[in-house]
């Protein structure tokens, strides 16, 4: 089981882009929980569930550096979901973009 954590700004914004990785990974056999949270509620979320990935929405990006550092004992990769596969809700690309990253 994949965890992987989206991260915006309220968690609304990546809903959709939650269901379309959620139908990428059920054609592709994969099992995944893939779950979209607000940028406040990381912190809080992480006390009590795992993530393997966590990938923050664009407009987010500049959180990438200081949750590096903050959580760089949990041991799991940080990026920015691509402008464009955000922009297009491209689920099966940002799929694709977390389980490289999680190798």
């Amino acid at each position: 089981m994949k965890n992987i954590m989206l991260v915006c700004v309220a968690g609304m914004s990546t809903s959709l882009l939650v269901s379309k990785m959620q139908k990428a990974a059920q054609e592709q056999n994969i099992e995944a929980d893939i779950f979209a949270i607000a940028e406040g509620e990381v912190e809080k979320i992480l006390a009590t569930k795992k993530a393997d990935v966590l990938l923050l929405g664009p407009q987010v990006r500049y959180l990438k550096g200081s949750f590096e550092t903050k959580y760089k004992d949990k041991g799991f990769p940080i990026d920015v979901i691509n402008m464009a596969d955000y922009g297009m809700m491209n689920g099966e690309n940002v799929l694709k973009q977390a389980l490289q990253l999680i190798g």
